[in-house]
């Protein structure tokens, strides 16, 4: 059997409630009980009814259960946490007092008995299905004993029998009745309980969701107040402040298409702009109930995510589609260039044919340049990054690079601080990257009749990120155009591809780092890597980075 009143203590604030107020009860009971008791003892000497055989000893009785039920009133707050004890005690008290009664107060045996059935009733909520029993079959002894006690004395001994006999089965059948019911009342508690804590964090969850949402989602009345809005609604309004909650003053426009839309029914679909500076939206309206405008939930669709998502399907489509032609233009090419060379060894060509042979061989080498550009971006190998030395990888850098190209009088040139510069990067996304934004440098960052001067710098940050920057003393780039130049296919030379400064993003965010782009004081540029330390997980390095 469950003790239920044992784990009293232990529920939550609402079931202590209602345990106090069971507690309560039973001991207000207790105290009414001892107040009849009480006026019984006491009552006038003219009537003769009921008879006392002691009237003294029945009033001291009477006053001190009654006092005995006063302190247990006192100390009900306290007895939650005994629970099982306490009424224990009060119910064999209550007991004691029903049998003295009975011998002090002979002629109102039948209402004492009805009254302690109460009291064995009550108990049955707040303890154990075995103490109750106990406690019952305590109360049938104890009458019967009475009866058995008094048989010398009484006018009807069969009968008396009789009726206590009934009462004692009255008293099994009330506790046992009680006791179910008092389970079965305290398993819905739980379970209602239970089901508001789930409605609870139900709605916690909803709300976070709701919060958290790239759409933005506004609950305006109809006075034209805003009740609710998310973050996003909050930013694509304009970060308005939070006493501001007029709709018409805060996005009038949004406020004329509400009333038009809530006046005949017609939604306008075009884009449009809520407060500076912020992306143009789409509204969507609806009703929290079938033909009721009191409430109006207004979703707000930012079209840039929608314009991105686009973008990166076309891409994605787009390279798919150019590496498979890639891959049918390499053969036919590689023969080109290889005729072309054949055709260059030839004796009997003069230099006009010399001329247009170099220009199918620059072309070729052009045009192979793409095609690689745009099976780098259909495969998107995968990184393994390691643990290096910036400051010892650069001056690597820099002798490979020179090895490899006629730098003329270009000037390349490693720096860094001499300490170890330790990051986490895959060596060939790492060098491949190095490699592009050089070549970029040395053939854009030059001011015209001057050679290139380009450095390449490993360093740490103002907070410890480890660095790789491409420095160069050219002219620098415009401020327009810096805002594009990451993008796919974006170019402002007439033999780019503009699929460089993309691919070297793409794989330095594979490595969970950052490419930037900072523009130098006094002219050049800089195209800043901010790389992970090995201390830190690859989960925080991209926050990192960034900052």
């Amino acid at each position: 059997m469950s003790t239920p009143a044992s784990t009293i203590a232990a529920r939550t604030p609402a079931s202590q409630a209602t345990a106090r107020h069971e507690l309560f009860f039973f001991n207000y009971f207790r105290l009414g009980q001892a107040a009849v008791y009480t006026a019984l003892a006491f009552h006038p000497e003219h009537l003769n009814w009921p008879n006392l055989p002691e009237p003294l000893f029945a009033r001291l009785f009477a006053l001190a259960y009654l006092l005995a039920a006063l302190v247990m009133v006192a100390r009900t707050r306290q007895s939650l946490n005994r629970p099982v004890l306490i009424v224990s005690i009060g119910l064999s008290l209550d007991i004691a007092a029903a049998l003295l009664a009975l011998v002090l107060m002979h002629d109102v045996r039948m209402g004492v008995a009805m009254m302690l059935a109460v009291n064995l009733a009550t108990g049955a909520l707040l303890l154990p299905f075995r103490l109750s029993m106990f406690f019952a079959a305590l109360a049938t002894l104890g009458m019967l004993g009475h009866s058995f006690f008094d048989l010398g004395d009484a006018a009807a001994p069969d009968r008396e029998l009789a009726e206590y006999g009934l009462f004692g089965a009255a008293y099994f059948a009330c506790t046992s009745l009680c006791y179910v019911l008092g389970r079965n009342i305290r398993a819905s508690e739980a379970l209602a309980e239970q089901r508001g804590i789930d409605l609870a964090n139900l709605s916690q969850v909803n709300e976070l969701i709701i919060r958290r949402m790239k759409t933005g989602v506004l609950l305006v009345d109809e006075g034209n107040r805003i009740h609710q809005l998310n973050e996003s609604a909050w930013m694509l309004m304009g970060n308005p402040s939070a006493d501001q909650r007029d709709l018409g003053t805060l996005a009038p426009e949004l406020s004329r298409r509400l009333y038009h839309w809530r006046t005949s029914g017609k939604l306008d679909e075009s884009a449009t702009m809520l407060a500076d500076g912020t992306p143009e939206v789409i509204p969507r309206f609806s009703r929290l109930a079938p033909n009721d405008d009191s409430h109006v939930l207004i979703f707000l669709d930012d079209t840039s995510l929608v314009s991105r998502r686009a973008e990166e399907l076309t891409l994605s489509s787009l390279g798919r589609l150019s590496a498979s032609i890639a891959h049918e233009i390499r053969n036919p090419l590689a023969a080109i260039h290889y005729s072309a060379q054949l055709l260059a060894e030839s004796t009997d060509m003069n230099d006009t044919d010399l001329r247009m042979v170099e220009i199918i061989n620059n072309h070729c080498s052009r045009l192979n340049e793409i095609i690689e550009n745009i099976l780098q971006l259909s495969r998107r190998e995968r990184s393994r990054p390691e643990t290096l030395d910036l400051s010892q990888w650069v001056h690597h850098f820099v002798t490979e690079y020179r090895q490899g190209n006629d730098l003329g009088s270009d000037i390349l040139r490693a720096v860094s601080g001499g300490e170890p510069v330790a990051a986490v990067a895959d060596p060939q996304h790492l060098q491949q990257v190095a490699w592009n934004l050089v070549q970029n440098a040395l053939r854009y960052g030059r001011l015209p009749g001057e050679p290139a001067r380009v450095m390449l710098v490993a360093r740490h940050s103002e907070v410890g990120i480890p660095i790789l920057e491409v420095i160069d003393r050219g002219p620098g780039i415009p401020p327009k155009v810096a805002a594009q130049i990451f993008e796919p296919f974006f170019t402002t030379h007439e033999y780019g591809t503009g699929l460089g400064l993309y691919l070297a993003r793409q794989m330095t965010e594979a490595n969970q780092a950052a490419l930037e782009y900072v523009r130098v004081a006094g002219g050049g540029s800089c195209f800043r890597i901010s790389l992970t330390p090995p201390a830190r997980s690859t989960s925080t390095a991209p926050a990192a980075a960034r900052a």
